[in-house]
């Protein structure tokens, strides 16, 4: 078993990446990971875009993806580009806090055509981050969110990225 940290950029639970959000956990946690949630646009939005490490939320968020066996990386894309809250997050992490973790990029969108922001967009700032283990992610249309082919394609995303997750080795005190 493994500790999973999604981190979510959707407007709300009901828009596209959060249904997303919702079913990829469901998958995660029927397989026996323990799934956190951390959805990006709750954290204090003056505290993140200063990069306030000494606000406790901003300084819990950095922890859980710091002690994190993997994490999903979960964003609508608007123009083809990912959302500023989840670039924010990530650029309060130190330098390769990814490195060594199970990593699956996940976004939604209006048009096939912003599926290009998971390739030019997300991946290189993962890459920043020092992610070496990503997944294969997946980019569902906004109006095919739910349905079979979707689910399907969540599924299979989500055994990928299962099959990459290695609990990490924790500090006893």
């Amino acid at each position: 078993m493994s500790d999973v940290l999604i981190i979510s950029a959707a407007p709300s639970h009901a828009a596209p990446t959060g249904v997303v959000v919702e079913h990829v956990a469901e998958v995660l946690r029927a397989a026996g990971h323990r799934v956190s949630l951390l959805d990006v646009r709750s954290l204090p939005t003056l505290s993140l875009l200063t990069e306030d490490l000494r606000d406790p939320e901003i300084a819990q968020a950095v922890s859980s993806v710091l002690s994190a066996d993997g994490v999903v990386v979960a964003s609508p894309v608007y123009r083809a580009a990912y959302s500023g809250l989840v670039k924010a997050l990530l650029d309060l992490l130190p330098k390769k806090a990814l490195r060594g973790r199970a990593v699956l990029p996940l976004a939604t969108g209006g048009s096939q055509g912003f599926l290009v922001a998971m390739d030019y967009a997300l991946h290189p700032l993962l890459a920043a981050k020092g992610a070496d283990q990503v997944v294969r992610g997946e980019f569902v249309l906004d109006q095919n969110v739910g349905s079979a082919d979707s689910a399907a394609a969540l599924d299979a995303a989500a055994d990928r990225f299962c099959a990459q997750l290695t609990p990490r080795l924790r500090k006893v005190s």
